[in-house]
C-alpha cells in the first residue's frame, strides 16, 4: 500500500509566529495531534503535541512563546507514491508520530502513525 491511499488530504498549518495558545486551539479545534509550521506560506516543520508537553514542562508562556520556538525544523516527509511500510520505518526510527505528505515539491497533507497502524491491523 502507498502513503497517497491512506494519508489525511489537505494541509493543517500554523504560522511560525502563532504563539503555543493559538497552535493548542488549532489541534483541538481540528482534532489533530500536530501542525505543519509555515513561515512566508513554505513548510519550515512541525509542532506537535509533543512539543506543546515540552514546552510546558520548560515552563514558556503559552500566550507568548511562538510555535517556532519548540517545533521540530529537521523535517521528514514523505512520498505520494512511497510505501507505507517504508514511511513506517522512518518514522519509527525517527521517533516521530506525524509525516507531512509530498506530492513533487507540494505539500498535500499528513500521515500519522496511527494511519499506518490502521492500514496494517485491516490488511
Amino acid at each position: 500500500m502507498h502513503v497517497e491511499d491512506v494519508f489525511h488530504p489537505g494541509t493543517l498549518t500554523c504560522d511560525a509566529s502563532d504563539s503555543l495558545e493559538e497552535v493548542a486551539r488549532k489541534m483541538t479545534a481540528d482534532h489533530v495531534g500536530a501542525l505543519a509550521m509555515l513561515d512566508n506560506d513554505r513548510i519550515v516543520g512541525i509542532i506537535s503535541e509533543r512539543d506543546i508537553v515540552r514546552a510546558v514542562a520548560e515552563k514558556a508562556d503559552p500566550r507568548t512563546a511562538t510555535a517556532t520556538l519548540f517545533a521540530s525544523h529537521q523535517l521528514e516527509t514523505a512520498a505520494f507514491g512511497e510505501d507505507t511500510r517504508d514511511a513506517a520505518r522512518r518514522m519509527l526510527d525517527a521517533g516521530i508520530r506525524h509525516l507531512p505528505v509530498k506530492q513533487g515539491r507540494m505539500v498535500v497533507g499528513v500521515i500519522s502513525m496511527r494511519d499506518l497502524l490502521a492500514v496494517e491491523t485491516w490488511l
